[in-house]
């Protein structure tokens, strides 16, 4: 039964991290903001993810910087007191989120059923949200059908800034764009920089702009370079070097995203850029780019196969690949067949001249 029959005053939606399930969550919150616009939202999220997710139109950011230790904590609290919400929205399973949310005081808790509930999630809410689809997108929209939301179909939006498109425009040209974020938070989740040099060499020889995007970590910057060592065909490299916010223009602005399971997959979702992912650690159908998940490239079943012995039917839904090797598995030949398949399906190549 849903808790509200007709728009809630206020709502506190409680996701810290990370840059991909934060995209993930934009679904809920536009979802909420469509049938219910004047329902006030606040969003409490992470230092690094609020800097992107300030663009959000008519929701409030509070940031919760984690870096300050306890003080975040009572920082949060004090800048929460006196406040009431109709309902908290506590979707992420994780204690730190869990102690955040003992500062926020609402009627409705609404939190994770008790097998998506790590972390002891179950013991700081009162009502339990029933996941349905595979997808992570999927399942956070059961916070929304608990609330009463009747469409609760994943959609994105993402307002790109005038400034941000036009500094994105510059590195645009008449070719097709072709963005290669090739490294992830955790290096495991990294491709060969053997074969994000082939893909360049091979998107070159079809007439496209290859560009390299990231963040500054210093596994990125090198994965970066080594990748510029073993080819000619990086147009530019823009790993480190751009804000998020610019990132998501650039992104907009892109025919295409080649990424492994990581936050400029996602974001690409919001702005409908096509994507192709590369996966070895997690379930495609959990995490992959959520409507390009028929063009990603994943070796998750054979390397869980070799790693377990099982399937992942025979497997918890959060399964993951310890194989710190298993991005190997992925060969040159999958992935420009994938990124063929792709180009002719969406039209992203120019007609020759």
């Amino acid at each position: 039964m849903a808790v509200f029959t007709s728009a809630p005053t206020s709502l506190c939606l409680l996701r810290l991290s990370a840059i991909g399930d934060c995209c993930h969550t934009v679904a809920l919150v536009q979802a909420i903001q469509r049938q219910w616009p004047q329902t006030r939202i606040t969003w409490i999220t992470g230092k690094i993810e609020a800097r992107l997710l300030d663009q959000l139109p008519d929701v409030e950011i509070v940031t919760f910087d984690k870096s300050a230790g306890w003080r975040a904590y009572l920082r949060l609290w004090r800048q929460l007191r006196g406040r009431r919400f109709d309902a908290l929205l506590h979707m992420q399973a994780a204690m730190r989120a869990s102690i955040v949310s003992l500062g926020i005081r609402a009627e409705y808790r609404l939190g994770f059923e008790r097998e998506r509930a790590k972390d002891g999630q179950w013991l700081f809410t009162n009502l339990k949200v029933e996941a349905k689809g595979e997808h992570v997108a999927d399942g956070f929209m059961g916070f929304g059908r608990t609330l009463g939301l009747i469409d609760t179909t994943p959609r994105w939006h993402w307002p790109v800034t005038p400034e941000a498109q036009a500094q994105a425009a510059k590195h645009k040209d008449k070719r097709p764009l072709l963005l290669i974020c090739p490294a992830a938070s955790k290096a495991y989740k990294n491709w060969t920089a053997e074969g994000y040099a082939a893909l360049a060499d091979h998107a070159h020889k079809r007439d496209m702009k290859v560009m390299l995007i990231g963040s500054p970590a210093k596994m990125e910057r090198d994965l970066a370079a080594r990748i510029e060592q073993l080819t000619a065909n990086i147009d530019e490299n823009l790993v480190g070097r751009t804000s998020l916010p610019e990132l998501m223009a650039l992104i907009k602005t892109a025919s295409l995203v080649v990424a492994p399971d990581t936050g400029p997959a996602h974001m690409a979702t919001l702005t409908g850029t096509p994507v192709l992912g590369l996966y070895a650690h997690h379930n495609p159908a959990r995490t992959g780019p959520y409507h390009c998940r028929d063009y990603v490239v994943s070796v998750y079943e054979e390397a869980l196969l070799a790693e377990t012995g099982k399937t992942p039917a025979e497997l918890p839904w959060r399964t993951r690949v310890k194989d710190q090797h298993a991005m190997k598995r992925i060969t040159i030949e999958r992935v420009t067949a994938q990124f063929d398949r792709l180009c002719g399906d969406f039209n992203l190549l120019q007609e020759p001249s």
